[in-house]
């Protein structure tokens, strides 16, 4: 197996070890899946919305109308969903923790070429055709799960199942106190956004600068960075460390590994999904 690069220093990580996590499925493709179970698992929609579009007569099998949610979907069967095609589902789930570095964009493809986390991939995770999950802006760091788990992805995403996010944020010179207490308590973005409280903790550097870790509890696009640019404060490094259950540990920038079995289960049970 290739090893893992890291664009930023050129030098190889361990090359990642197959999770013992089990395949996420549960049930064996060959023999079938619920069609809302194989709804879900697509990540068109969550079971219960797929149960209600199979009612609703949304759902078609082979060219026909299925009302029943318990149907058994083969492989080779056509499913489509208000008139889109789902694809097959992976015979198996791949989970994938990724320490996504500074200037990589958060796609799979990116039009001006720029660097995109895919190519942060061993060869072995790409042909799992994986995702990322939500995204970090092009000059954020840190934690980043793939995966080709449409049910979860869909649930991560979603804002009832959203995941407490860790940052760790370096911000030039002193953070007044009314800045921090405007963070606790909740703020409007210039936006007109309404934020919920973060918490947040703040440390002073020997070279001036202020630590801050930062615990978001909602999935407002740039929100730490459009944060501080409403009371003032510059970010010199912004960084996920953590995501719901999972932290990113020592995993250098660039690098990434599967998740062991033991991550794969609370990362579901945090999403609420029973399999």
């Amino acid at each position: 197996m290739p090893a893992s690069r890291s664009p930023e220093n050129g030098h190889s990580s361990p090359a990642p070890r197959e999770s013992s996590a089990p395949s996420g499925l549960e049930e064996d493709p060959q023999d079938g899946i619920r069609l809302n179970k194989f709804i879900a698992a697509s990540g068109y929609c969550s079971r219960r919305k797929a149960d209600e579009l199979i009612f609703a007569g949304a759902v078609q099998v082979n060219g026909m109308v299925e009302h029943a949610p318990a149907r058994r979907i083969l492989p080779d069967d056509v499913v489509l969903v208000e008139g889109r095609r789902l694809a097959a589902l992976p015979t198996s789930f791949s989970y994938i923790m990724l320490h996504k570095p500074i200037q990589v964009m958060c796609t799979a493809h990116d039009p001006q070429g720029r660097p995109t986390v895919l190519d942060c991939l061993t060869a072995e995770m790409r042909r799992n055709r994986v995702y990322p999950i939500g995204r970090l802006d092009y000059f954020s760091e840190g934690l980043l799960l793939l995966t080709n788990d449409g049910e979860l992805a869909q649930r991560l995403m979603h804002p009832r199942h959203h995941q407490p996010k860790t940052y760790d944020v370096l911000v030039r010179g002193t953070v007044p106190a009314a800045a921090l207490a405007t963070m606790r308590r909740g703020m409007t973005l210039a936006e007109g956004e309404a934020l919920r409280p973060v918490e947040v903790e703040s440390r002073m550097q020997a070279n001036g600068h202020t630590r801050l870790r930062m615990v978001l509890h909602q999935g407002v696009n740039r929100q730490i960075r459009r944060m501080c640019r409403d009371l003032g404060l510059t970010i010199l490094r912004l960084k996920r460390i953590r995501l719901g259950p999972l932290g990113l540990g020592d995993l250098p920038p660039g690098s990434c590994r599967f998740l062991s079995g033991t991550e794969v289960a609370a990362l579901l049970q945090a999403a609420e999904i029973r399999r």
